[in-house]
């Protein structure tokens, strides 16, 4: 097994197979989303013909979806996954979120976050789309003050409970909308186990080969719903031994279409780190430091043939790369960089 080039090719980094960014997102399941302007190259640069038109059009049409989904953090999912993803992952955020606030001190009562969901909700309805701003102008009309961080709480609740998910994509600023408006009204019933199964397959298809710790850290979930999740999808998935650990492999894997000598810009905080605990399969040990910290800060790196190399700055017209060690140089970079200005800057 060559991991590093199966990852490749199922994360759609290789040969993508996906012509519109819905169609990357839904293989997916979720895509970590916390870099508001890069989460749009991550997508794109898995389809076949990266276009930000595409993915502006995508997302304002409320076929893609971003919100605080698992763990705490951003994420984009396709509009199909919202309603079952957001009953499965919700309660666990939830406490997630409850955590943060004990440990920050700060306490919301129902009566609070009653008065304060009314006046997102109102903001939301008259605006279609809403920035932070618009709700902090529309507290303070109705004499409610509070700082950035409680506010922020309110909004990722509200998430949380359906009411509100993304609005139309800004260039720089997130923006809110009513989630029943975008997406459609929830389902009279959902059903648990077949949401669990759909975001383990999706999981795996997308990120294969992959342990179960991989999946208990990419969830959120209990380890005890990830390994339900698995034995849901029965004999359609396995395992195979690689050096010291068991990785999971689905029988829709792909394992052909992989070239040697090309290089990567990969976005901060994208799934081909994020989406594990076994990075080391592609990052050596050594330069971990340069691609993310102990505090969740991820940066934007360069990779070769798969193997994390070097980093690179989204927003300099040069990328101006740098690399962890010798045997890479700038103009080999050149193809890769061209690609992604081109989609920066249309």
């Amino acid at each position: 097994m060559n991991p590093v080039a199966i990852r490749l090719l199922n994360q759609q980094l290789t040969a993508p197979q996906f012509s519109n960014p819905v169609e990357v997102v839904s293989h997916f399941g979720a895509m970590q989303a916390q870099e508001y302007r890069l989460m749009r190259w991550a997508v794109e640069m898995r389809t076949q013909k990266p276009s930000s038109k595409a993915f502006k059009k995508a997302f304002d049409s409320g076929q893609i979806i971003r919100l605080h989904l698992m763990r705490g953090t951003w994420q984009l999912i396709a509009a199909e996954d919202y309603w079952p993803f957001l009953n499965l992952c919700a309660p666990k955020a939830d406490s997630v979120i409850s955590g943060w606030m004990h440990s920050n001190k700060i306490s919301i009562p129902q009566s609070e976050l009653n008065r304060v969901r009314a006046i997102l909700v109102q903001v939301v309805s008259e605006m279609k789309s809403a920035t932070k701003e618009d709700f902090v102008e529309a507290l303070a009309a109705k004499k409610i003050t509070m700082d950035d961080h409680r506010l922020s709480y309110h909004i990722r609740m509200a998430e949380l409970s359906g009411t509100l998910c993304s609005g139309d994509l800004q260039p720089l600023k997130a923006t809110y909308s009513l989630a029943e408006k975008k997406i459609g009204p929830k389902p009279r019933v959902i059903n648990r186990d077949k949401a669990l199964k759909s975001l383990t397959l999706k999981y795996f298809q997308s990120h294969q080969p992959a342990t179960l710790e991989d999946f208990v850290w990419w969830s959120g979930l209990n380890k005890s719903d990830c390994r339900k999740g698995i034995e849901l999808l029965g004999s359609t998935i396995h395992t195979e031994h690689w050096e010291g650990r068991d990785f999971y492999i689905t029988d829709g894997c792909r394992t052909k279409g992989f070239r040697k000598g090309k290089y990567l810009l990969i976005p901060p905080y994208d799934e081909y780190l994020i989406g594990y605990k076994s990075r080391d399969v592609v990052l050596p040990p050594q330069f971990r430091h340069k691609a993310h910290n102990n505090s969740g800060i991820f940066q934007p790196v360069i990779a070769r043939d798969g193997i994390i190399c070097g980093n690179w700055s989204p927003f300099k017209d040069d990328c101006q790369p740098e690399f962890f060690n010798e045997g890479h140089n700038a103009k080999s970079l050149q193809p890769a960089c061209q690609s992604y200005i081109k989609f920066r800057d249309t």
